[in-house]
């Protein structure tokens, strides 16, 4: 039987870029979340976000000149995947088949020059016609954009930058179904592989909203959170105050092997994929369903897949020891998840712990999933499971471990990482400790 297990992971996140560094102020309680200085957003509801700071991305590639200019994603893509790959050994490793190396990335679009496309969209207004006159729009956009700019305002330009780094020449995908894509590409990604169609895949998701429009459009769906204190207080997921969600960016990358492909190069794995679930909601754009079938549904096909009873025990405990939460802070995410998980556990369900690391750096959307599952595994590694900050006042309809401020101890041998978009896309990743 063909057995998938991950030998890299690296990212880029608001809290650092490599992961001891992040590993080590998550297990601290430390808050990325500050006043944004990309742009001036002192007009905007929301002034703040989980912005990643002191990254340089020709730092992480052979030749900067190759990659012309990559868009923010991109750069927090090649940041992500030089750890992974390096972490896997696969740097090292001369007689890897690389048309039997792929990649799935879940990456979002690259960040569009709105200041440009304002200019051009204004200028280019005929008034007495009452409309764009589109022989001025065209003049205007070819003086003032830059042809590269607009190409790495596509989705799949991560997956290119990364997949010429490393002269990955098998199976290519992206998808973006919202907030839940990295997730979806690593599950699919682990599928490529059950299927025999690849030996390795570099995997993830890359992602920044960090702009004017992408903070514009959250408002208007008032899903961000307008919190006018500490912006390290913001972002509350399960809190009975929370409201709404903080913006984050960055990237997570994880190299994934065929057992027998691993052991055979000498490889030590780091942990192995062991069950994925996907789902719609079918529901509302926006909406989860308030019944929460949806996350329900792909946890279940998760642990289905990965043989593992949830509400069974072995000596009284369940046999997941840990869910990553999509945890949002949205008043609605965070009652639906918990719902879903009181679904699918039953009785365990108030002896799994539950925690959110967007409590600390943000909604990573695309890539929140990717830098979830690395939590999960490194939860595995160290013993450790990182805290929900800021939960100082308790939801008394919210009543799960949610860990709560502070890191913990705790034996963990198996995780289940959930990750839910708009649009009612569910994918839930299960993650155990490797034993050969």
């Amino acid at each position: 039987m063909t057995r998938v297990v991950v030998t890299g992971m690296g990212w880029i996140t608001p809290l650092g870029n490599d992961l001891d560094t992040v590993w080590k102020r998550m297990c601290n309680s430390e808050s990325a979340i500050a006043t944004i200085d990309r742009f001036d957003a002192s007009s905007f509801p929301t002034k703040f976000a989980g912005q990643v700071r002191d990254f340089d991305w020709t730092a992480y590639v052979n030749d900067s000149a190759i990659h012309h200019s990559p868009a923010m994603n991109s750069q927090f893509a090649l940041g992500a995947a030089k750890q992974a790959w390096e972490q896997s050994g696969l740097d090292n490793f001369k007689q890897l088949n690389l048309e039997r190396a792929g990649i799935y990335m879940g990456a979002g679009e690259g960040v569009l020059d709105f200041s440009a496309h304002s200019m051009i969209d204004t200028h280019s207004w005929d008034v007495e016609d009452d409309k764009v006159d589109p022989v001025a729009w065209a003049k205007f956009a070819q003086d003032s954009l830059d042809e590269w700019g607009e190409v790495e305002q596509e989705p799949n330009m991560p997956l290119w930058h990364v997949a010429k780094e490393y002269g990955l020449r098998g199976p290519a995908f992206n998808c973006l179904t919202a907030c839940a894509a990295s997730t979806q590409a690593i599950g699919e990604a682990t599928s490529v592989l059950l299927h025999g169609d690849a030996d390795v895949m570099l995997t993830g998701g890359a992602h920044t909203m960090l702009h004017a429009l992408g903070i514009t459009g959250f408002n208007r769906l008032t899903a961000l959170s307008t919190y006018d204190g500490d912006p390290k207080k913001a972002s509350k997921p399960f809190s009975k105050d929370r409201g709404g969600f903080v913006m984050g960016e960055g990237s997570g990358m994880l190299v994934l092997e065929t057992l027998e492909h691993a052991l055979a190069r000498g490889a030590t794995p780091i942990a192995e994929i062991v069950g994925f679930g996907s789902s719609a909601d079918a529901y509302r754009i926006t909406d989860l369903h308030p019944e929460g079938r949806g996350p329900a549904a792909a946890i279940t096909n998760a642990l289905s897949q990965a043989n593992i009873d949830p509400k069974a025990t072995v000596d009284g405990k369940p046999l997941v020891q840990y869910i990553s939460a999509h945890g949002t802070s949205t008043q609605e995410n965070d009652s639906i998840e918990t719902k879903a998980i009181k679904l699918v556990f039953g009785e365990n369900a108030p002896n799994v712990p539950v925690s959110s690391i967007k409590s600390m750096m943000g909604h990573l959307i695309a890539a929140a999933g990717s830098v979830e599952l690395i939590t999960c595994i490194m939860s595995i590694q160290t013993g450790m499971l990182v805290p929900t900050i800021n939960l100082d006042t308790p939801d008394p309809e919210l009543d799960l471990d949610y860990v709560p401020n502070v890191a913990r101890e705790a034996q963990v041998d198996c995780c289940v990482s959930n990750s839910f978009g708009f649009g009612g896309q569910n994918n839930t990743l299960v993650v155990k400790r490797f034993n050969n």
